[in-house]
């Protein structure tokens, strides 16, 4: 979970695995990322958070026991290392779906990654109360996480090994 480091040292996150699945991602992440610097700094890992630690909270919060994962300073939410959701900015959420719901207005792009299958959405959905928009994100994430389950299940695994 991202916080305020309190000591010496980054605060603890696993990062997000380089696989085949994440490449673009992390590639598109890792042009961005800066190091953590200081004790003052909000970080995520080793990088300093690209997103108000609110912001990881609530992500965490949308699939509760789910562990964050890191991304050059962003958390990411993933299913046997393949990434599913991201929280970026303060207000913004890229999930990875073949497509949206069509009630769902897609959020400002974020290319290259809205280019190929990642989608942006806003965290505030429109709709009649704040309940019902968080129900339709965290039911987004989950479809997204059920997603990366399936690709991560399509992989291909090296002979003798099973997964």
């Amino acid at each position: 979970m991202a916080k305020r480091r309190l000591g010496p040292g980054p605060a603890p996150v696993r990062a997000l695995p380089e696989l085949s699945e994440n490449r673009a991602l992390l590639a598109h992440f890792r042009e961005r990322a800066t190091p953590a610097s200081g004790a003052k700094d909000h970080a995520l890992g080793a990088w300093q958070l690209r997103t108000h630690p609110d912001h990881c909270e609530w992500l965490a919060s949308l699939v509760p026991g789910h562990p964050l994962e890191g991304a050059y300073g962003l958390p990411v939410l993933a299913f046997e290392g393949v990434a599913a959701a991201v929280a970026v900015g303060t207000s913004g959420l890229l999930v990875r779906l073949p497509t949206l719901p069509q009630d769902i207005e897609p959020g400002p792009p974020v290319p290259p990654l809205t280019d190929g299958e990642w989608r942006s959405v806003p965290t505030v959905l429109a709709g009649p109360s704040s309940t019902d928009s968080e129900a339709r994100i965290a039911d987004l994430v989950r479809a997204a996480l059920l997603h990366a389950r399936d690709l991560s299940r399509n992989r291909p695994r090296p002979p003798g090994r099973r997964g």
